[in-house]
């Protein structure tokens, strides 16, 4: 190998020039040395590789979760708005019902509502009327 082919150049001009060149020969070859060390480190390699893809994993992720959370956020938008859509129909339907129910039945039913333990009682009164007629006539033979 030539001087030119080593980098060294045209040669020395002195001992101080010559030690210069030969440090800086020292540095190229520790870099060129590691850079091959590092290329034989299959291991350390694969290391490296593992963390890189772990670190790719963790950011998909957190990015997967916040879409997540923005898709849960956007259903929960659109059922709400739902809900309130049949809400509102609900409560129109329920006012028309409610003007076409005579005064007196719609006084019945709200006193009911509002104290259903008597509503209760007399229903399972009337259905005990009514069982104790079908028994009655079913006896008798009339269908």
């Amino acid at each position: 190998m030539t001087d030119k082919a080593a980098g060294v150049g045209e040669g020395a001009k002195g001992p101080e020039e010559l030690r210069r060149q030969i440090e800086e020969t020292r540095g190229r070859l520790g870099d060129t040395v590691e850079e091959l060390a590092g290329k034989t480190d299959v291991k350390g390699r694969a290391m490296a590789r593992a963390a890189d893809l772990r670190d790719r994993a963790g950011a998909m992720t957190v990015q997967l979760r916040s879409s997540a959370a923005q898709a849960g956020h956007t259903v929960h938008d659109k059922a709400t708005d739902a809900g309130n859509t049949v809400h509102d129909k609900a409560a129109q339907a329920g006012h028309v019902v409610e003007q076409s129910v005579p005064r007196p039945v719609r006084t019945v039913v709200q006193a009911g509502l509002r104290h259903p333990r008597p509503v209760l009682l007399a229903g399972a009164a009337v259905g005990a009327v009514v069982a104790a007629e079908a028994m009655r006539r079913r006896h008798s033979g009339h269908r």
